[in-house]
């Protein structure tokens, strides 16, 4: 496995990861707009991608490929810990940030709690979906136990504790997106720059 790495703002962050089951570009702008480019060969995961993009105004852009032919599960776990690493890469010494990020998002039936703290300590709570959601194939590749599976790979990669909570839902395509769509409102919020915020926002000095 080898990695490497190129930054050219305090806020920006460009990454490669290469194994023997995946291999992955990602860039992200963290000052962005939303724009995103994905293209993981994994059409539901970039569906999610698209809208964190969306609803964090993070510029991204992903290429993966892997081995798909056994299971999206290797390329989808690979693009999550290179977007974790990206997002800590990033966010560099955490000065000025908001740090915390909280947004409770509906779609159609289902509603999602998202709560972030750039803590730089990785720390994931995931609770709430309905009993068989981990076993159902959306849009016939993309099994639900890989929603939590992600932000596992963020979580630990970025240095996030993450919380997110499904307070409702019962359509397996609109849960899922709900959960990235509030997870992505919380870290818009968290990684803000604050104007009255000076220096890191912690205590100790440092996150």
């Amino acid at each position: 496995m080898s990695f490497s790495f190129a930054t050219t703002s305090p806020r920006f962050a460009h990454l490669q990861r290469e194994t023997s089951e995946s291999s992955i570009d990602l860039s992200l702008n963290l000052d962005g707009t939303g724009e995103s480019d994905i293209q993981t060969s994994v059409p539901f995961f970039d569906h999610l991608l698209t809208a964190f993009a969306k609803h964090s105004l993070t510029d991204l852009t992903v290429r993966a490929r892997g081995d798909i032919e056994i299971d999206v599960h290797h390329t989808v776990e690979d693009v999550g810990i290179l977007l974790g690493q990206a997002i800590k890469q990033a966010l560099g010494d955490k000065s000025g940030i908001s740090r915390y990020g909280d947004a409770l998002v509906p779609l159609d039936e289902a509603l999602v709690q998202a709560v972030v703290d750039i803590s730089g300590r990785p720390y994931l709570v995931h609770q709430g979906e309905p009993a068989g959601f981990e076993f159902h194939l959306i849009g016939g590749h993309f099994t639900g136990s890989m929603v939590r599976h992600v932000f596992e790979a963020i979580a630990f990669n970025g240095g996030l504790t993450v919380h997110v909570t499904v307070q409702g839902g019962r359509d397996p395509h609109h849960i899922a997106e709900a959960e990235f769509k509030a997870f992505a409102r919380a870290f818009r919020q968290a990684k803000a720059l604050d104007p009255l915020v000076s220096g890191v926002p912690s205590t100790k000095g440092a996150l």
